[in-house]
């Protein structure tokens, strides 16, 4: 019935095209990206070894959400959290988590010294930039992090480092997170980055 209606509303060409473009319209709508996407992108990751302790280094591109750099610029704190683990690898059962550790920065904006102060949670360095651009570039370049010492490791095994970013949403302000738990403009994380050991 709905069929036959349409059917015969599209018999003249004008609003037949009127159909077709309504159709068209509807269908790039549907299948076209947001104009805007944000989250956090793991660009590389390495690991070597020097003096007996495996190192990291790794690039991460973080690209806030309008509302996340709002907040940021608003003076409300974000707290980026690097999540890495090492597994062992093991053909026939579950890989074995060898080792689990996390990296966590705040970055928070200072409107009066119009700074960005990025402070190093684990071990309580702050370090000050001009532009946010600058800060999140420091939080991103990762040097020279100890991952892990060698005599954890079992000579002759496969291991497997992963590496993921993200927002952490539990450290915002009491009154932002359920806002901030609704809205996937707050959830920026990268996906699992992995590469051998």
């Amino acid at each position: 019935m709905l069929l036959s209606r349409t059917v015969a509303l599209c018999r003249t060409p004008l609003r037949r095209s009127a159909y077709v473009g309504f159709i068209v319209f509807l269908g790039l709508l549907l299948t076209s990206p947001p104009a805007w996407t944000a989250g956090f992108n793991i660009i590389r990751a390495t690991t070597r070894l020097e003096q007996a302790v495996y190192v990291l280094d790794a690039d991460i591109a973080y690209d806030l959400s309008p509302a996340v750099a709002d907040a940021l610029n608003n003076s409300v704190p974000l707290t980026i959290q690097l999540d890495m683990q090492v597994q062992r690898n093991r053909p026939m059962l579950w890989d074995e988590t060898v080792a689990e550790l996390q990296q966590r920065f705040r970055i928070t904006y200072h409107a009066l010294a119009q700074q960005y102060v990025v402070a190093n949670l684990n071990s309580d360095q702050q370090y000050s930039f001009p532009t946010r651009a600058a800060a999140f570039e420091f939080v991103g370049r990762i040097r020279d992090f100890p991952l892990l010492d060698r005599s954890l490791l079992q000579p002759g095994q496969r291991y497997i480092v992963s590496l993921r970013a993200e927002l952490d949403i539990e450290a915002l302000p009491a009154p932002l997170r359920p806002q901030a738990y609704l809205s996937t403009a707050w959830r920026l994380t990268s996906d699992w980055y992995t590469w051998p050991l």
